[in-house]
Formats: C-alpha cells, structure tokens, sequence
C-alpha cells in the first residue's frame, strides 16, 4: 500500500517520525513536503496528496498542519478526494467505515497521532449500501 503524507511547517517533526513509523510496517511512503520549518502555504501540499490520490499514484493520504482544518479544505477542492479532518482513532475509524476516506488531516499536536493513522489504514469501507450510494452522491455532486 501506497501512502503520501504532506504537511505545512507545523507537522514537519511529526511526519518525519511518522514516516519511520509507516516504513517500518511496510507501507510505501511518499514524501510531498515541506521538510522546513519555515512558514509556507499550505494548500500546496494539499494540492499535491490530493492530486497524486486522484492519479492513483497513492492509495491514501496524510495531511498534517497546524489545526488539520486548512489541509482539509484545501485537500476536498480536489476532485475524487475524500479528505476527513479527525481527531480521535473513532473518528478515523468511521471516515472509512462510513465515508470511504482516502486522505485524513490531523493536528500537528494530535495526541495518540499513531493509533489514529493505523485505525484509518487498516479499516475498510463499509460493504453496506446505504454508505456506497451516500458516497456516490457525494463524488456526483457538481459534475
């Protein structure tokens, strides 16, 4: 499995850790930046995960920033992407369940951050109608 991870200045400690973490359970990471410290504009690397999910050169996505929240606005402007901001393992957990997510934005400061990615990774979409047909619509709107 694929996996692009990006952040802004905020999460460039964090996803370095996180990239040792996902290499070392076998996923293939892709790095899409920033690796500085030094301010820059988020919807970039957004930008990047979400195109690369929508060319199908990643399975998922990883998105870190100083709240989560712009990663993911800017992320969801990109067609096919579903990016979920979450908090919590739970959270994750029903961004694929039920939303069939394939990008997730976290905080930067996100506690329990390791179970969060590994519940998000590991879950697969509901085999469920009602959430197949939601997400349908969802990916036909504006078309």
């Amino acid at each position: 499995m694929t996996v692009g991870i990006a952040t802004d200045h905020h999460g460039v400690v964090v996803k370095k850790e996180l990239i040792s973490y996902l290499e070392q359970r076998e996923y293939q990471v892709i790095n899409y930046g920033s690796d500085s410290e030094a301010p820059v504009d988020y919807p970039l690397y957004a930008f990047s995960v979400g195109e690369a999910i929508q060319k199908g050169e990643i399975d998922f996505g990883i998105l870190i920033c100083g709240s989560g929240i712009g990663m993911s606005i800017a992320c969801n402007k990109v067609k096919g992407v579903r990016c979920a901001k979450v908090n919590t393992s739970n959270e994750a957990m029903y961004s694929r369940l039920h939303n069939d997510a394939n990008v997730i934005a976290l905080s930067a400061s996100s506690s329990d951050i390791l179970e969060t990615i590994d519940t998000f990774l590991s879950t697969d979409f509901s085999s469920e109608e009602r959430h197949h047909r939601r997400v349908e619509q969802i990916n036909h709107y504006g078309c």
